[in-house]
């Protein structure tokens, strides 16, 4: 029973972890396009998001990111025999990468904080993918475990990718065509 409850708080910080961390890059990408305002208006947005962004950031997302880690250690030491499992070391990776990941967003929320964002919208859009392939990697390997459904997962994260950054680029086109048909 103590298993499924601390499987549980795992799943659901996990959960928010992710959410703070799709978001986050969101509110980077309104602050960075503020830049291109009115300078009083610019003021206004910036402030504002800054203060949305270190609320999510330091509310939300490091302690789920936290309390995300400590049941997942929990987990660990409840079954320790996961350890030895190829999906489990794939994943463990694929957690590396989702911290390597969050840092990279600490590394922007500092900037942020000192008034720039030295990444691009667009760059910044694509950035937010990489979270989603992470957690789409993540889910096919707990859920599928076997080498097949993982393998056949990871081929699945590829295709994804590809239409994610297929899609990306057709938004870029499309705003780039209104505001032409503005000006």
């Amino acid at each position: 029973m103590e298993y499924l409850y601390i499987k549980s708080l795992h799943i659901i910080f996990i959960t928010t972890w992710f959410a703070g961390l799709f978001y986050i890059i969101r509110l980077f990408i309104y602050f960075k396009e503020a830049e291109e305002k009115p300078e009083v208006e610019k003021q206004i947005l910036q402030k504002q998001y800054k203060l949305m962004i270190k609320r999510l950031w330091y509310i939300i997302t490091w302690p789920s990111a936290i309390l995300a880690s400590i049941f997942a250690l929990w987990l660990l030491i409840l079954q320790p025999f996961w350890l030895e499992a190829t999906w489990m070391q794939i994943k463990l990776a694929c957690v590396a990468a989702l911290y390597a990941y969050h840092w990279t967003c600490q590394i922007m929320y500092n900037q942020v904080e000192k008034g720039y964002l030295n990444f691009s919208s667009f760059a910044l859009r694509i950035w937010n993918e990489v979270a989603t392939i992470i957690l789409f990697a993540c889910v096919f390997l707990v859920v599928l475990k076997n080498t097949f459904g993982w393998i056949f997962g990871v081929v699945g994260i590829v295709g994804i990718s590809v239409l994610l950054m297929l899609g990306i680029k057709l938004y870029k086109n499309i705003r780039e065509k209104n505001s032409w048909d503005k000006n």
